[in-house]
């Protein structure tokens, strides 16, 4: 009978951990925080991160900025290869086309902080603005103005 109730016991996983081994966050730490947060919800109610998912079990959750549905396909305590945790679950077509969707959207409207190439100039580059726009510079040579000097 002890034998019957460890095998019960052992199919027993927590949300966190079954996250992290199906390779939605990348430590379990994330996972709990993401679960925290509200990101997590299990057939429709938000999870805590002792839940024990189970075969069957439908799971919204937010990676970054995408929302995902899986339906869960398997339990597993070790995080394995990328092939085998996507054994772990199926991803729905509705949350495939959305994916998809959000995917196209940022391709045409980028983000605009992500269109820039160049921050500050570097030293070197200061001085060759300086040097290409000439006196102008050097009458506004602040260094020179704002001297703390007693002499001048």
């Amino acid at each position: 009978m002890s034998a019957k109730r460890n095998d019960a016991a052992s199919d027993r996983i927590r949300l966190d951990k079954w996250l992290w081994a199906a390779r939605f966050y990348k430590t379990r730490a994330l996972a709990a925080e993401a679960i925290d947060r509200g990101w997590v919800h299990v057939n429709g109610t938000p999870a805590k991160a002792s839940r024990e998912p189970r075969v069957g079990d439908t799971l919204r959750l937010r990676t970054g900025d995408v929302w995902r549905t899986v339906v869960v396909r398997a339990l597993s305590r070790v995080r394995g290869p990328a092939a085998q945790a996507a054994q772990l679950y199926e991803e729905t077509a509705e949350s495939i086309a959305a994916r998809e969707r959000l995917a196209e959207l940022r391709r045409l409207a980028p983000e605009p902080a992500a269109t820039l190439t160049q921050g500050r100039p570097t030293k070197r580059d200061r001085r060759r603005l300086q040097a290409w726009h000439g006196n102008a510079v050097e009458r506004h040579d602040w260094n020179a103005r704002w001297s703390a000097s007693l002499d001048n």
